[in-house]
């Protein structure tokens, strides 16, 4: 790679003054576009890359590196152990394909998950698994947290249709009082909600957490839980254990080969589409089209590959700037928030495979269009050249003939005219942007726009030698969240039990034998306002008195 080309490009992107002179789409600038874009016309499809500021000769220099890590990609889809730090391999791409699965066992494994989903939530759709108390389930609760929310939301969002066959509500937190709005908001309709547990491992706590306050809920409004109640998860975890002992209706299967962040396409995002009407072939059929199409060797006629190079380009090779996502259509308000997933826990690493201390990072934000006009498009124009701009463009307003707003003009015109409007704008301060173009937004464009973002990431990955698919920080919080609980049983253990022989924070951390007051106060603080330990407040925290008081009637859980 001449790494010497891009560090021009991107020294020469950030040398740029704030203010510049627009140039408008003359006929220079239409072949500059032709020149400058991927089309895929059996996806109505294009990456218009015009306005990235970059030269063609720019992304060729990639060359050797960019085969290599097309090389790569080839190796992960061949079954090569992948995560190194769970030995586990990554194998999402087997989900739309599972004819490229490593062995026949996997494929048949696939085929027979995607015909369950489909036969399931038939069966739910026409009353041969229903309630207990008869008729038709109406609601399903989506029990989940990171992939195994995100993406099914972003799925559900986009392309559920207006009245949908079951009305989807998503837990995917560990908020009591969240999950106390959703019960109130279901009412009496709980009787005829289903639940779909998702976790692989069976041990995510906040999802474990939020299927024991969903079963309590049942059980005080009478219901048994299990007759209403499915689960994702791994063969033989401790959900799929607990499904199977409670009386679940149904378990499907997760394997370890497919992380959270891209499971969109596991049954983990097929049976939520599939219970709200999405036709989830169709899903798979699109991710596996742009799978092959990304696959090619030639960066200008592969788009995720010309993504990737992108974005090492414009943020010089470490993440230099931010990815800001503008889709210009509803359905797709989501996409910012799949994607920072996607994108920032796949790359967001302090070291690279070699161990070296690299600190990279591809920070993701976003809002929709048009609304981002009257947000942060103003900063965005005026303020740090420190973002690139990914426009999503649907050409199809709606179904049907549209009203003219004005004369010869719709809604959907100004909703195009912003997009435009907008894109030229950051052209005259010549801040860079890319523009995603899709026909319509159906089940097999947002397939395609999956496994687009995925194979992406992947590339990106080999390109600054990360391993995208492990998540060290993310454990070492769920590590600390735990050292966190236990100095709260210790404290709980020994708390005295009258206002006399109440404790300073600092008597009790030294009681306790730790240094850790600061997390101490807080624990306290914390259970005082939830009436599990009492607390006299001074003026300052060290001043607090902690004893303990009457008990709450909360209920332990099973």
């Amino acid at each position: 790679m001449d790494s010497a080309r891009i560090r021009s490009d991107a020294a020469c992107l950030k040398r740029r003054g704030k203010v510049g002179i627009h140039r408008p789409m003359t006929v220079d600038a239409f072949k500059r576009f032709e020149a400058h874009s991927f089309h895929d016309p059996g996806l109505s499809f294009t990456l218009d890359w015009s306005r990235a500021g970059l030269a063609r000769s720019t992304l060729a220099a990639f060359g050797p590196k960019l085969h290599a890590a097309l090389d790569a990609m080839r190796a992960l889809e061949g079954g090569v152990l992948a995560n190194a730090d769970e030995q586990r391999r990554v194998g999402h791409y087997w989900l739309r394909a599972p004819e490229l699965a490593p062995d026949a066992a996997i494929g048949a494994e696939i085929e027979a998950a995607i015909a369950s989903v489909v036969e399931l939530a038939g069966r739910i759709h026409s009353g041969a698994v229903a309630p207990a108390c008869g008729g038709l389930f109406q609601h399903a609760v989506i029990v989940g947290i990171g992939g195994s929310a995100l993406g099914p939301q972003f799925v559900i969002d986009a392309l559920a249709a207006p009245s949908p066959p079951l009305r989807l509500h998503f837990v995917d937190n560990t908020d009591p009082d969240g999950f106390d709005r959703l019960i109130e908001r279901l009412g009496r309709e709980l009787e005829r909600t289903l639940v779909v547990v998702i976790s692989k491992s069976g041990g995510t706590k906040e999802t474990r957490n939020g299927m024991l306050e969903l079963g309590h809920a049942y059980r005080r409004s009478g219901l048994e839980f299990g007759p209403h109640a499915v689960a994702i998860t791994q063969a033989g975890s401790e959900l799929d254990r607990h499904a199977a002992a409670a009386g679940f209706l149904a378990r499907l299967p997760m394997w370890d080969w497919v992380g959270g962040r891209t499971s969109v396409t596991s049954t983990v995002g097929l049976l939520p589409a599939a219970l709200s009407g999405v036709d989830v072939k169709a899903l798979l059929a699109g991710a596996a089209y742009m799978d092959r199409v990304t696959r090619c060797a030639d960066v200008f006629f592969n788009p995720a590959a010309l993504l990737a190079c992108i974005w090492y380009a414009l943020g010089d090779g470490n993440g230099g700037r931010a990815m800001v996502m503008l889709p210009y259509k509803d359905r797709l308000q989501l996409s910012s928030r799949y994607l920072q997933q996607l994108v920032m826990e796949s790359l967001g690493k302090r070291e690279d495979r070699g161990g070296n201390v690299v600190s990279q990072g591809l920070a993701v934000y976003g809002n929709k269009g048009a609304t981002d006009q009257h947000a942060y498009v103003q900063q965005l124009l005026d303020g740090p050249d420190e973002f690139f701009v990914t426009f999503v463009e649907i050409l199809k307003d709606r179904d049907g003939a549209s009203l003219e707003v004005e004369p010869g003009i719709t809604s959907g015109d100004y909703l195009s005219a912003f997009l435009q409007g907008t894109r030229r704008a950051l052209e005259a301060r010549e801040k860079p942007s890319l523009t995603l173009t899709f026909e319509r937004v159906n089940a097999r464009m947002l397939g395609a726009f999956i496994a687009l973002y995925e194979r992406a990431v992947g590339l990106y990955a080999e390109l600054v030698n990360l391993n995208a698919y492990h998540q060290p920080a993310v454990e070492s919080g769920k590590r600390a969240a735990a050292e966190v609980l236990l100095l709260q049983n210790r404290a709980l253990a020994i708390m005295p039990e009258s206002e006399r022989a109440s404790l300073t924070v600092r008597e009790l951390a030294e009681a306790l034998g730790t240094h850790e007051v600061d997390a101490l106060f807080v624990v306290l603080r914390h259970l005082a306002a939830n009436g599990r330990v009492v607390a006299t407040t001074g003026s300052e925290p060290s001043s607090w008195r902690f004893w303990c008081g009457p008990k709450s009637d909360g209920e332990s859980s099973p």
